[in-house]
């Protein structure tokens, strides 16, 4: 009897060690690897049937992306849990690796909701355990050379030396066409992405950056400022987790005031933004030992989970009703600033900061004297304005040629009709008239920008199979900030058309001189535009080449596709004839 006591009691003692994570268990100075994060969440899913773990796509890396789903009833088809009028909290971890809390945090969260039996009734929790596992498998304890631990950790880069938290929009990831997969089956109302920060020092363990709620669709706006922020500040306080927002300083120091921070799509935030789903970065701070961090972000996603199932019913009215909005929607805008008259007071827990010698360069250098903290009012700028909006057209074509944005249009539950047999449709077409371009490669590209663009209605022949993309959906802002070429990420931004700047025919001078002769004389409005454009531009009026190649492109010679957008907008509901 005495044996059998013995048995049952070391069972039960090594059944508690393997729940804990690698990080309880090197004393909270370690983060999980993502071999022992999947082995660790594959026992939760066999062990409690309210947790089941998928696999989505790959990766660069060549391993799926996981996804652990705890629902209360059982029920893991997301079709059904929407059915049910459930609330769907998505959490991402580990798409920077180096910044791990998140990663340990979850793992810990998971475990301790399953086996207290306390997972919500109303909210459906997904986790992605590590998003960027390429990264996570390049692991040290250097790269990242300003944080306070853990011993080792990942890097930023994935296997193509991407960062993936500017990647929602470009697709140059696996990584990045499975989290769409991911997000856009689960339809998230609330998303999570944890991070860790960088930058100045200050007293608070966490901080926060929601979705720019001026970007964000009024109604869920309303909710985010008014009810959701708060109380997600007034939970952190109670936990002993006073939060800040994060702490992006225009100067130097925070005391010069800090501004919101602006997500376009490339990031996580900004791409769920174009979802109707409310996003946010948790970033905690880099020099806080790295149990404090972890300890932080796991009450973090306590206090999301309590909020979101408080105001479940809430949360799904303001995602129906902002889907019918933007469905209905007819100006967007597409490049934003930041309204430097608009100021807020902030409270402020920093450290005052100071200069002395750098040991390095002889020269003044920046610290902050921690033995010397204090609380300040702060300014705050975070009102963004538009600068550059459109009215929405009835349709976008888009030839069939154009695989990839169809692909990736498809990706996102873009609805998309294919022309039954071959068109002629009256359209409006861009031509790109100017536009810069970085100097440097920027994640892969060289990212167009300032984009100016000529207008014209034009009769083009389109083929059976080519599609057409109405702009009546919930995703019309993900349609229209994509297909725009002015937006910020657009497809053209991010160089999806770049074959269309090149010219594919040309002339030889010394046979076109005869040729543009004979226009001249044929066409007296052509003379008259070579004459003003001479008379107002005196290099022109040097440059023969010039004047040569102006009548060039202003005759039937000039090749009518060069430069042009190949995404026309249909601007009246016509009759097409669609599949």
């Amino acid at each position: 009897m005495r044996k059998f006591f013995v048995f049952c009691l070391i069972s039960m003692r090594l059944k508690a060690a393997a729940q804990k994570t690698p990080f309880e268990l090197s004393g909270k100075i370690e983060t999980t690897t993502y071999t022992s994060a999947i082995s660790y969440y594959e026992n939760l899913a066999k062990t409690y049937p309210e947790a089941k773990l998928f696999t989505y796509g790959s990766t660069d890396f060549g391993k799926p992306l996981h996804v652990l789903v705890l629902s209360h009833d059982r029920v893991f088809d997301p079709s059904e849990i929407r059915k049910q009028n459930k609330r769907i909290l998505l959490i991402n971890n580990g798409i920077h690796p180096g910044e791990p809390e998140g990663v340990d945090a979850s793992m810990m969260l998971a475990r301790d909701l399953l086996k207290a039996g306390k997972l919500p009734k109303n909210v459906v929790i997904c986790i992605i355990p590590l998003y960027n596992i390429d990264g996570s498998f390049n692991r040290s304890g250097t790269s990242r050379a300003n944080q306070n631990g853990p011993v080792a950790y990942g890097f930023r880069g994935n296997s193509k030396n991407l960062d993936l938290n500017r990647d929602f929009i470009k697709t140059d990831s696996k990584n990045s066409a499975a989290f769409q997969l991911i997000f856009n089956t689960w339809q998230p109302e609330i998303f999570v992405d944890t991070h860790t920060s960088n930058g100045a020092d200050y007293q608070y363990v966490m901080t926060l950056i929601p979705t720019q709620r001026d970007k964000l669709n009024p109604i869920l706006s309303g909710y985010l400022t008014k009810t959701l922020l708060p109380d997600l500040y007034a939970g952190m306080e109670k936990m002993g987790y006073p939060m800040v927002p994060y702490v992006n300083s225009i100067g130097e120091t925070p005391e010069s005031g800090i501004t919101g921070f602006i997500d376009p799509p490339r990031y996580s935030t900004g791409y769920t933004t174009l979802h109707n789903t409310i996003g946010f970065m948790p970033e905690t701070h880099m020099l806080k030992s790295y149990d404090l961090r972890v300890d932080a972000t796991y009450k973090l996603l306590q206090t999301y989970i309590q909020v979101v199932e408080r105001d479940a019913k809430v949360i799904g009215e303001n995602k129906r009703k902002a889907d019918e909005f933007v469905a209905a929607q007819k100006e967007f805008p597409l490049e934003w600033k930041l309204n430097k008259s608009e100021v807020n007071d902030l409270t402020f827990k920093g450290f005052e900061a100071g200069q002395k010698t750098s040991t390095v360069s002889g020269a003044d250098r920046l610290y902050y004297d921690r033995s010397k903290p204090y609380t300040k009012t702060i300014k705050e700028w975070n009102k963004f304005e538009p600068v550059v909006s459109i009215q929405k057209p009835v349709a976008y074509i888009i030839p069939k040629a154009w695989d990839r944005v169809i692909a990736l249009l498809k990706l996102n539950n873009v609805k998309l009709r294919e022309l039954r047999a071959n068109q002629k449709i009256d359209v409006e077409s861009y031509y790109i008239g100017d536009f810069k371009t970085g100097t440097r490669p920027y994640e892969g590209h060289y990212l167009h920008s300032a984009v100016k663009l000529n207008t014209l209605k034009q009769n083009l022949q389109y083929y059976a199979g080519d599609f057409v993309v109405y702009v009546n959906q919930p995703v019309n802002r993900y349609i229209v900030e994509t297909l725009e070429p002015q937006a910020t990420d657009s497809y053209f931004n991010w160089n999806f058309f770049d074959s269309i700047l090149d010219m594919k025919e040309h002339y030889s001078a010394y046979v076109f001189e005869d040729t543009a002769t004979a226009l001249l004389n044929n066409n007296p409005e052509l003379q008259h535009k070579l004459e003003a454009k001479k008379a107002s531009d005196a290099e022109f009026a040097k440059n023969a080449g010039a004047q040569l190649d102006f009548v060039y492109k202003n005759s039937d010679y000039y090749e009518k596709t060069h430069n042009r957008y190949p995404v026309a907008r249909l601007v009246t509901d016509i009759k097409l004839d669609l599949k």
